[in-house]
């Protein structure tokens, strides 16, 4: 993204190829609507044992790019009612996602039950029990015997690559249904769907040829807010090429805008009037486009102005220090963390002689001075809570005073957030590192956010 708002041209794509028979006259580019199903597996997901953030992903996914899931399935590790499933699905969805049962272990079985429904014979795929023992020599490891399994594919099966696990995909069609099997590993899925899997069902669907995907993140705005605020804006792009959605993750919403046309110019013409009014009316509440974040932005600007940064932080478990510390060049630019419940031993930190009766804005300011002059950082930011009586998610908030100390000038805010103590500690870490973000861009650190207390 350069700084005019334009498409940098490494940007990822999704592009199909189609081809069209000659005709006197060019046929009507035709889209068709898929009927697709993700289908999990695994008794630790059917138990509820672990969340399956697996399902939320693909769905999620599949929404990016124009395609929409019509059912989900979760079935247990059980051989009758995996293939009973295997069944149901490939009667009446077009795509089946299957994921999980792929690995070497007995309750994975996903490739036996798959060649069972296609009426086929499981096979040792040679190429890739080859690419999987390289796997492990790379590691300086030995294969494990019962890796092999991993290597046996229901006959006639298409490999889809895993570059970075043990466990290929493979898709196989079952009935009326195409089934696409992919690992239960979350890595290993995510890497699979977008390389794999959404350019395959984009091809199926007969989706137009180019899908790109821009993404704003904010906080502070919420999600019936954020709809108020933008409606209208995909009216601005023709032909209802663009469509706006939302995905909402406190303390955190991601706004989207899905753009389809024949190629990259295309696109960006379509796109640009949209992303110039969203920035419009979001304004000063965008803190980071498409792959970036927000930690990785403060420390972006950190670095334009050659700054350090100390930080001082109560009630948060140490999380703004955590989303900074382990980025690349955070070595330069974070000189020290102090984390601690209790105002005292917070000012023993920083050596402030005057401890605070309360927990203020100016006892923030205070403690962000001492931490300045305590590290020699260009920057210090403290972030200071006070929890409110009452009882959790119903009365239950907290009192967030926060200061922006530089060796020229403070900022600082009080806010009180409510909604239990996890929506407090959650808002304060983002509060901290927006406001920090807004400090460093020259914006205002105190515009009112939907999440504070009136």
């Amino acid at each position: 993204l350069d700084h005019g708002g334009g498409l940098a041209d490494s940007w990822p794509v999704l592009q199909i190829g189609h081809a069209f028979a000659r005709l006197p006259i060019p046929p009507p580019r035709l889209e068709t609507v898929m009927r697709i199903e993700i289908l999990c597996t695994g008794d630790e997901v059917l138990t509820g044992k672990i969340v399956n953030s697996n399902f939320s992903y693909m769905s999620q996914k599949l929404e990016d790019v124009g395609l929409s899931v019509v059912w989900g399935t979760t079935v247990g590790d059980d051989r009758e009612r995996l293939l009973e499933a295997f069944r149901l699905a490939s009667g009446r969805a077009d795509a089946v996602i299957v994921n999980g049962g792929l690995g070497p272990t007995v309750d994975d079985l996903s490739q036996e039950i798959a060649a069972k429904a296609a009426g086929v014979e499981l096979v040792l795929n040679k190429e890739w029990l080859v690419t999987m023992e390289a796997f492990f020599t790379k590691r300086s490891r030995v294969m494990p015997p019962n890796n092999i399994k991993q290597a046996m594919l229901p006959a006639g099966a298409e490999v889809l690559d895993n570059p970075v696990g043990t466990a290929c995909g493979f898709a196989v069609t079952i009935g009326r249904a195409r089934f696409y099997f992919t690992p239960g590993v979350p890595r290993e899925l995510r890497r699979m769907i977008e390389d794999q899997i959404v350019p395959r069902l984009l091809a199926k669907a007969g989706k137009q040829t180019t899908v790109f995907l821009k993404r704003f993140h904010s906080y502070g705005i919420g999600e019936s807010h954020a709809d108020t605020l933008l409606a209208g804006v995909e009216a601005l792009a023709p032909d209802g090429s663009v469509k706006l959605g939302f995905r909402a993750h406190y303390p955190q919403l991601e706004t989207k805008l899905t753009v389809r046309g024949t190629d990259m110019d295309d696109i960006r013409a379509k796109l640009a009037p949209v992303e110039a009014e969203v920035r419009k009316r979001y304004g000063n509440f965008i803190l980071a486009e498409d792959d970036r974040t927000l930690e990785g932005v403060v420390l972006d600007e950190l670095a334009k102005c050659t700054g350090t940064l100390a930080i001082v932080e109560s009630f948060t478990s140490g999380q703004i220090a955590g989303r900074l510390m382990h980025l690349p060049g955070a070595e330069k630019r974070v000189r020290r963390g102090v984390v601690a419940r209790d105002l005292e031993e917070i000012c023993n930190a920083v050596r402030l002689v005057q401890v605070p009766d309360a927990i203020t804005k100016e006892a923030a300011e205070a403690v962000a001075r001492a931490a300045l002059d305590e590290t020699g950082a260009t920057h210090a930011l403290a972030v200071l809570i006070d929890l409110d009586e009452g009882a959790d998610r119903i009365e239950f908030a907290g009192t967030v005073c926060l200061a922006i100390a530089t060796a020229d000038s403070v900022a600082s805010r009080r806010s009180s957030i409510v909604g239990g103590r996890d929506w407090v500690r959650l808002g304060a870490v983002e509060m901290g590192l927006d406001c920090l973000r807004r400090y460093l861009q020259g914006l205002s650190v105190t515009e009112r956010i939907d999440f504070e207390k009136a």
